[in-house]
Formats: C-alpha cells, sequence, structure tokens
C-alpha cells in the first residue's frame, strides 16, 4: 500500500492488474527465493519461510494464478551457443514507427534476447548477443534495413557485473 498526503492508494501491478499490497512478506520471501533458484522445493522454501510444503505450494499456486509468477524458466551460458559477443543497442526510429512493428523488425533476429520501448532520445532498446562482432554488426545492418529504422547507437558488453 502507497500512502500520499493522507490519502491511501492501492499498488497495482501494470503487468497483471494484480493487487500488489495484498503480498505479505512471505510472500515476498517465496518469490525471492524462486528467483535465486526455481528449482528449490517446497520443503526447502518451508524451512526458510517457516511453512509446511503443502502451506507453501498452496501459496506458490495462487502467486502464479494472480500472474505474479508468470513463469519458470532455464538460464543457460551463452557461451554454449557460441555466444560470446554482448550488446545494448538504442534503435532510433522514424517518429511514425510504432511499437509493434518495432517489434516486428526485431522479433526473428535470433541474437536479440530482448526489446523494450524507452523514454528518451531512442525508441527502442535492444539486448543482443552473437558469436563475435562480425556476427554482431551484420546483425545490426539486418535490423537498420528495415524501414522506419534511422539509426543504431551499440554498447558492446566489457563484463557483466550482476545478473538476476
Amino acid at each position: 500500500m502507497v500512502l500520499g498526503s493522507g490519502t491511501c492508494f492501492k499498488a497495482y501491478s501494470l503487468r497483471t492488474g494484480y493487487d500488489t499490497s495484498r503480498m505479505d512478506a512471505v510472500d515476498r520471501k517465496i518469490v525471492a527465493l524462486l528467483r535465486d533458484d526455481a528449482r528449490r522445493s517446497f520443503k526447502d522454501i518451508g524451512v526458510h519461510v517457516h511453512l509446511s510444503a503443502p502451506a507453501v505450494k498452496r501459496r506458490v499456486d495462487r502467486l502464479e494464478e494472480q500472474g505474479v509468477i508468470r513463469g519458470y524458466t532455464a538460464v543457460i551460458d551463452p557461451s554454449a551457443f557460441g555466444w560470446r559477443t554482448e550488446a545494448f543497442v538504442d534503435l532510433m526510429c522514424d517518429g511514425r514507427m510504432p511499437a509493434a512493428a518495432i517489434k516486428h523488425a526485431v522479433e526473428n533476429e535470433p541474437g536479440v534476447v530482448s526489446a523494450h520501448t524507452v523514454a528518451g532520445e531512442a525508441s527502442a532498446m535492444l539486448h543482443v548477443m552473437a558469436e563475435d562482432t562480425t556476427a554482431l554488426e551484420r546483425t545490426l545492418e539486418r535490423i537498420r534495413s528495415v524501414e522506419g529504422v534511422d539509426r543504431t547507437v551499440t554498447e558492446v558488453v566489457l563484463s557483466t557485473l550482476l545478473e538476476r
């Protein structure tokens, strides 16, 4: 719950519409433990939050139903795919290019890990993985060839300090 000027406002998730003020400290701890290791057992989580495994399962089921937990995924080593080059790319587009067109322009590029609309000079920001700088350059050339894409500004990652 967010308080301001004596008025009480509810906090909602923009993605799910879920009233996030209904999550208690135990729910937040469960989510944190699953973020750390999604394969963690309900029994193990229960030890950390002082609940039985069935009680943890009920809470996780509820968090899934409410859209708080949207899924589980495997975190892979990019080098296993030969991806040794990582970059963040600011995409400058024609002012009339809608977000759906930007998504369409990049969604079939296998090296584009994620794409986000952003506030600021860029229209979107891309997270791109590639085998090397030559492959990154080819990916950027294909993206820049899309009608409506004016230019890109690329920052190549030297090292990753924190990743969650």
